[in-house]
């Protein structure tokens, strides 16, 4: 396996925009002008992805002159870009255009508030009545402000007694977020592997797994009482922290004899930055603010679907790929 590259040649810049139309390109050509010592806008090449008049994605292909003079980390979060964003309410996710940004073949992805709305945790805390003490343990993990170990075995403290049922009593509560499911379906007619890495439990993170039909599922382990009927409030087992989704990000990608330029990894927590960082795309979606801040991409859209645009794949293609 290699690393996602340090030092491109060319990079592609994919610009959402809130509802569209998106009508501020020949703008943000100034802007990469301006802020890319000898890039020349005759040597940008602009593709909109999706053919409406109301198309709000579109991507800019532009030559890096000089990586020395700016790197990728840098563009992403410059000032001026940052400003543009603000102006036309839009977001920009810069990657190195390479063969491989176009022909990903593994995706990895969190589960809690990433592939459902719902931090599962918080779930069981709000029906045995502890939900506030949980939530501010886990809103300052997930902010990093806590060890992610410390806190989830705190939390996991609070759970003693529970009934071991209360998984199935959560099953009917989980809601997917808007276009995972659709997402997931495109990405397996694509060829790829998937995978869900959670600092959440295995009974709802398996099941999740089955109901998407991913290829792996990671998450940790919660002792029952020896009579089966109740939780200790105990983990047995490796923990799923941050370094431990990372490994298993490297572990999935070596089995698959996939490059890592060849992941995208998902997530919306503190936790989720080192798989970020490993893969060749790293995306923040709804992210935590600080999470946003230190994560490769950051995407806000309301549906997951759209990580597809990351790929260069248009509105059109996507139908295609969704057809029954």
């Amino acid at each position: 396996m290699s690393t996602p590259d340090a030092s491109p040649t060319r990079l592609v810049a994919t610009l959402f925009h809130e509802t569209g139309p998106i009508d501020c390109l020949t703008d943000f050509e100034v802007v990469l002008t301006t802020i890319i010592p000898g890039l020349q806008r005759d040597s940008i090449t602009t593709k909109r992805l999706e053919a409406t008049k109301q198309c709000r994605v579109a991507e800019l292909t532009f030559p890096l002159p000089s990586p020395e003079t700016i790197t990728l980390d840098s563009l992403r979060r410059h000032d001026a870009v940052a400003q543009f964003e603000r102006q036309w309410s839009v977001e920009c996710v810069f990657q190195a255009d390479t063969v491989y940004r176009r022909y990903k073949r593994l995706a990895v992805f969190d589960m809690d508030s990433t592939l459902i709305q719902q931090e599962v945790i918080d779930e069981i805390a709000s029906l045995i009545g502890v939900e506030k003490e949980v939530s501010a343990i886990t809103a300052a993990a997930m902010n990093g402000e806590l060890d992610f170990e410390a806190s989830l075995r705190a939390r996991c403290k609070l759970l003693k007694g529970v009934p071991s049922t209360v998984f199935e009593t959560l099953k009917p509560r989980i809601t997917l977020n808007e276009g995972v499911k659709e997402l997931i379906t495109a990405l397996k007619r694509l060829g790829f592997k998937t995978a869900v890495l959670s600092g959440g439990f295995t009974p709802l993170t398996g099941w999740m797994g089955e109901q998407l039909g991913l290829d792996y599922a990671f998450a940790n382990h919660l002792v029952v009482s020896e009579d089966g009927a109740t939780l200790t409030g105990e983990l047995t087992g490796e923990i799923v922290h941050a370094q431990k989704k990372r490994q298993h990000v490297l572990g999935i990608a070596d089995k698959e004899n996939i490059l890592l330029e060849q992941v995208v990894c998902i997530g919306d927590g503190a936790n989720d930055l080192p798989m970020m960082g490993v893969a060749g795309l790293g995306v923040a979606f709804h992210a935590k603010p600080k999470v946003q801040m230190q994560a490769p991409a950051r995407l806000n859209s309301k549906s997951m679907l759209d990580v597809l645009y990351l790929f260069g794949i248009s509105k059109e293609e996507q139908e295609v790929l969704l057809q029954q």
